[in-house]
């Protein structure tokens, strides 16, 4: 009886705290010339965000700021929601003078670790941020549960980084996305891969992922001739919407993508290749296209022509292969497949930081014919949509939390301006300003 007491005098007190809480938060107002609704595409003038504790409080046009405020004053800046990372690897940082794919991952997996690697992901994530980029999804590849640590520790204030939605390690067919290796070798693949074959594999790999902390579960559907079944898709989802968490599939070409459509994944990652009649199916079931598209320029920046492939070749390749995904996007949106901007960003980029080599993905969507309000859209509002994270981003709306940024430029009319953004502010917390103080 006692004990009970107790825990109800210790549940009042708390109750009390949060309803004194807002009127002892600092009050903070940022100032702008310009301020984007995504939801509506207008451009407000003469904005205010008011900003208490880590949320937003109201937003407007010329707001009377309250005498206690702290005053963040923009001057002519465009300001916008923070953007959002449907798709990347924070724990990787590839190196192109290593190789492809393969090398990288033996070595990555070898001699960094888990531990390593959530410090890798610590530095990646600080880089994201201060491009603008103030949520992740980051999906697999991250050791055992290296991305668990790091959202963790990011949520607990111990390292500086975007907010993380993630899923520990994506379930796959045998050997996961390593090459061939030696049978010795193989038991690597459980670092980075949950293996799965029959249902009842697939049902308990979910079951463990959730255990392990995961906020979505990544499958890897195809990985050359190794595939994922329909069935065991269709419980991965089952079990994975049971407890609440969406399902995003790597999916290439017309087996793989059907496999994910059907069984009603969230999302479809890639379809670098995917036929029309399963970008309908996707309409239908509201399942999101991830596309993680990059203008040919990048692909050439990464490393030179491998051995036998002359320079004028491998820039052929390059541009027919963005060519092919611009074409694919354009048939997705015209289709009216929704999409959720993803970088898919693990590699060293010369000349720029992790943040900003995966703001390139925005010039391949535009290049595909998406506008640049649909392209900042897929960044925010849709994004935000996709990863369950709705009711608290994606917007700058009062009750929400206060991630935003500026730009000087105007991204409406060219969508590289968010490719130099100035100010980023997180959960209240300014970030980065690299506007002159007023």
């Amino acid at each position: 009886m006692r004990l009970r007491l107790l825990a109800l005098l210790l549940l009042c007190c708390v109750q009390l705290t949060f309803a004194q809480a807002p009127s002892s938060q600092p009050l903070t107002a940022v100032k702008c010339g310009r301020l984007l609704d995504v939801r509506t595409g207008k451009v407000l003038p003469n904005a205010v965000v008011l900003v208490q504790g880590n949320r937003i409080q109201k937003v407007g046009t010329n707001l009377a700021i309250p005498a206690d405020a702290q005053v963040i004053d923009l001057g002519n800046a465009l300001v916008l929601p923070g953007l959002i990372d449907s798709h990347t690897h924070l724990l990787q940082n590839y190196d192109p003078k290593v190789g492809g794919d393969d090398p990288n991952m033996l070595l990555t997996v070898t001699q960094l670790g888990t531990t390593r690697r959530a410090l890798l992901g610590a530095a990646m994530g600080r880089e994201d941020l201060e491009a603008g980029i103030t949520t992740v999804r980051d999906l697999g590849n991250s050791g055992h549960n290296g991305d668990v640590a790091l959202r963790d520790a990011i949520r607990d204030g111990w390292v500086v980084g975007p907010r993380m939605v993630v899923s520990t390690r994506a379930l796959a067919a045998a050997g996961g996305q390593f090459g061939q290796i030696t049978a010795e070798a193989q038991q690597l693949v459980a670092q980075e891969y949950v293996t799965i074959s029959g249902v009842e594999e697939a049902r308990r790999a979910v079951r463990q992922a959730v255990y392990d902390g995961a906020d979505c579960i990544k499958v890897i559907v195809n990985t050359g001739p190794r595939v994922v079944s329909l069935e065991e898709m269709k419980v991965i989802v089952e079990e994975a919407h049971r407890v609440g968490k969406t399902v995003a599939a790597h999916a290439i070409g017309d087996q793989a993508t059907r496999i994910a459509a059907e069984a009603g994944v969230n999302s479809i990652e890639h379809a670098y290749s995917i036929p029309d009649d399963v970008l309908k199916m996707m309409v239908k079931k509201n399942i999101f296209l991830v596309p993680t598209d990059y203008p040919a320029e990048f692909y050439l920046s990464l490393s030179p022509a491998p051995p036998g492939v002359s320079p004028e070749e491998y820039a052929v390749g390059a541009k027919e292969f963005a060519d092919a995904n611009h074409k694919r996007l354009a048939r997705a949106v015209k289709a009216g497949v929704r999409v959720a901007a993803g970088s898919d960003e693990y590699y060293q980029v010369p000349g720029k930081t992790r943040g900003q080599a995966s703001l390139l993905m925005l010039r391949a969507y535009a290049a595909s014919g998406m506008s640049p309000l649909e392209i900042i859209r897929a960044a925010t509002l849709n994004a935000a949509e996709l990863l369950g994270v709705q009711d608290r981003l994606g917007t700058l709306e009062p009750t929400k939390y206060a991630d935003l940024i500026a730009v000087e430029g105007d991204p409406l009319t060219n969508i590289t301006a968010l490719e130099q953004v100035r100010f980023v502010m997180k959960g209240g917390q300014v970030v980065k300003n690299d506007f002159p103080r007023k």
